[in-house]
């Protein structure tokens, strides 16, 4: 007797039941019809995790992505519709919220048409009751339903999933009232609307505050797997989960979702948005509005430096490996007028020993007359006192006896005073793109390397600042 083939129905029926990434490539049609659809690795990663939740694996599940990367399509719409169908769970019910009421009725409507239509219909024939068919809540024939709205409005009905999907505007963000309403409704009011222990939170969202629910959740220490994945790589905060999973992105500064976001177009994002908005939204470390050690409003660029100066350094953090994903090596040249401290240039990679010498001794041949180069004396900075000291002049080993936190610290009184000028980054990206984030973000931020070659720097001129030194202007320094 002959084997029958599956038809290709039967086929996207157990495609769909072993993969939530398929099911979706293959629904997308039907709510993206004009649309081809991106995929990438990242959003596998999230279906992986959803399907955790839907085997048991993981009950409370917290998804920090960026803006963009079809978290509430994933996580509020073909989630749900596959639990229902490929998933074999049509019983189960929802409430699925978003900090705006009408949010969460598009997807509720989304939704609803996924399950609908024709193409749904023919492979999973999960029945709607027609006297609970709303925008807000509809159900189907086997008891489950899927209802919407505001998240500071959850009350009323339980769940077996609550999906809580943004739960905080950009624009609340900025408002303690909202912060604390949000906070309050996600301690006391959602662990009431489970239906039982073996139900399941999903919260996605972008980070926009350290105080957000992601926050509470972390601070807390609540239990949540975490997914973290930043739009840019960060090896110090690589992103690993009990369901086996490794960001595997091995670059610093590898892109998330290049498939999407091509490396011009996160530029171009990272520009409009700010160094504030970046940390938050795109890189998922929340830094306080203000800044945490250094305040944004203590910020000053200068427009051009002065003629002359009364002393200088280069001043040099060094962290090297035969790794892309190392920190990085930072040099400064920095120059003080009267109580005034400029920075004047700065040298930044990731930068293995040979490359880091090179490195070294081009700053001192860009800045000959800059007599004096700080190196801190430990590990790789030994290195390369022990390698140059005979080749390059006027290396100065220091020796902090205090954590780089506290080194920080003591240079503060200088940028609060408005002592420090920073170069214009419309002529310097890079004091924007990368110095003024990190210094924002001190202590807590992905790196520091330009926060010790500053404090080390500033430290050293103010403690020399009533020696007499030879005025120097900038040419001078240059050797010309």
């Amino acid at each position: 007797m002959a084997t029958r083939l599956p038809t290709l129905i039967e086929l996207d029926q157990e495609i769909a039941r072993r993969s939530l990434s398929e099911f979706c490539k293959m629904a997308w049609h039907v709510l993206e019809p004009a649309t081809p659809i991106k995929w990438g690795w990242a959003l596998d990663a999230m279906c992986e995790h959803l399907e955790a939740v839907h085997s048991g694996q993981i009950k409370r599940l917290l998804m920090n992505v960026p803006p963009g990367m079809m978290k509430s399509l994933l996580t509020g719409v073909f989630f749900p519709a596959w639990e229902w169908g490929a998933g074999g769970s049509p019983s189960l019910r929802y409430l699925t919220t978003a900090h705006k009421e009408d949010l969460a009725i598009r997807d509720n409507l989304k939704c609803r048409r996924l399950i609908s239509s024709d193409w749904y219909q023919e492979r999973w024939g999960v029945e709607l009751c027609g006297d609970q068919n709303a925008k807000t809540k509809f159900e189907n024939t086997a008891t489950g339903f899927r209802e919407s709205m505001a998240f500071r409005s959850l009350t009323g009905s339980r769940g077996d999933r609550i999906i809580i999907d943004d739960p905080l505007s950009v624009a609340d963000a900025f408002s303690e009232a909202a912060l604390h309403s949000v906070e309050t409704t996600f301690l006391e009011a959602v662990p009431s609307r489970v239906n039982n222990s073996d139900s399941a939170i999903i919260v996605i969202m972008q980070r926009l505050h350290e105080r957000d629910t992601s926050g509470v959740i972390l601070a807390r220490e609540l239990g949540y797997e975490h997914l973290m994945l930043p739009m840019r790589f960060e090896e110090s905060r690589r992103c690993k989960t009990c369901i086996g999973f490794t960001d595997p992105r091995q670059k610093e500064g590898e892109l998330l979702f290049p498939e999407r976001f091509t490396a011009t177009q996160v530029d171009e994002m990272e520009k409009v948005m700010g160094g504030y908005a970046v940390a938050g939204q795109f890189q998922q470390r929340p830094v306080p509005r203000g800044g945490g050690l250094f305040k944004s409003d203590w910020v000053q660029y200068w427009d051009t430096l002065p003629e002359r100066f009364d002393a200088s350094v280069i001043s040099w953090d060094m962290t090297f490996k035969d790794s892309k994903a190392s920190d990085f090596v930072v040099g400064q040249v920095w120059g003080r007028k009267g109580s005034s401290f400029y920075l004047i240039d700065q040298f930044r990679g990731q930068w293995d020993f040979v490359k880091t010498l090179e490195q070294f001794v081009a700053a001192a041949n860009k800045y000959p007359r800059v007599t004096r180069k700080l190196v801190e004396d430990k590990a790789n900075g030994s290195a390369i006192i022990a390698t140059l000291k005979k080749k390059v002049s006027g290396i100065i080993p220091i020796t902090p006896k205090e954590s780089k936190e506290a080194r920080a610290s003591a240079v503060t009184p200088l940028w609060e005073a408005g002592n420090v000028y920073l170069p214009p980054p419309e002529r310097f990206p890079w004091v924007e793109r990368d110095l003024v984030p990190e210094l924002l973000a001190f202590p807590s931020g992905a790196h520091d390397d330009t926060i010790d070659a500053m404090s080390q720097a500033l430290t050293d001129l103010n403690k020399h600042s009533g020696l007499h030194i030879d005025p120097t202007n900038l040419a001078y320094l240059l050797g010309r």
